[in-house]
């Protein structure tokens, strides 16, 4: 993956999830400063060809010029939404860039990923892509660029084997050749849980979207 030409590269953001450890509130609407996470996650996605935003819940704005899609059956995990993602992109990128929405800094993530894993990717052509690791050494999939003819593969290997729904993207990167970036924890910490909200600042907002 060469950095000293830009890079060309769609953006799939997952925005759904059952989010049970925040009682089932929606992630997205939460603010970190003056912006939502999904604000966040788009503004990480800048420059990106095609914007794919997962599973938005309804009566949530969507981003400007934004495809919406959702995973099918709903709350079917990851790489059924990642799937659904990839699926209304008309002329894909050769690189995509997956991310959750649940990072406040986000855009922050994104830059270190891309600038650290540029410096220490001698072969980037011929990896099929990299992703964030934390100082535990844990890989984290939302927050990863892969180059998109080898998600593809991938998948269509998984549906040949039986259906997407419930599968883990660890089973789904299995036998990728990745490149794991690390990123400081603070800027790939993401909001699963009330305490994780608390401890990064970020404010949750839990009334109704169209309340």
């Amino acid at each position: 993956m060469r950095r000293d030409t830009p890079l060309a590269f769609d953006a799939v953001l997952l925005a759904g999830g059952r989010a049970s450890r925040v009682e089932g509130v929606d992630k997205t609407a939460f603010t970190s400063g003056d912006a939502t996470l999904l604000d966040r996650a788009v503004e990480a996605s800048a420059g990106a060809r095609a914007l794919v935003v997962v599973g938005l819940r309804e009566g949530r704005v969507p981003p400007t010029g934004a495809l919406l899609t959702r995973e099918r059956p709903a709350w079917s995990g990851p790489v059924t939404a990642l799937a659904a993602g990839l699926d209304v992109v008309p002329r894909p990128a050769p690189w995509t860039l997956v991310l959750a929405c649940d990072l406040p800094r986000a855009p922050e993530a994104v830059r270190a990923l891309l600038e650290d894993g540029g410096r220490h990717d001698g072969d980037g052509e011929r990896r099929d892509g990299l992703l964030a690791v934390d100082s535990g050494g844990r890989r984290q999939p939302l927050l990863g660029v892969y180059r998109t003819g080898s998600l593809r593969a991938r998948l269509e290997a998984l549906r040949a084997e039986g259906p997407l729904v419930g599968l883990s993207l660890r089973r789904l990167l299995d036998g990728l050749d990745l490149l794991e970036v690390p990123v400081p924890d603070e800027l790939c910490a993401d909001v699963d849980t009330v305490d994780d909200a608390d401890r990064l600042g970020v404010v949750r907002h839990e009334s109704h979207p169209t309340g």
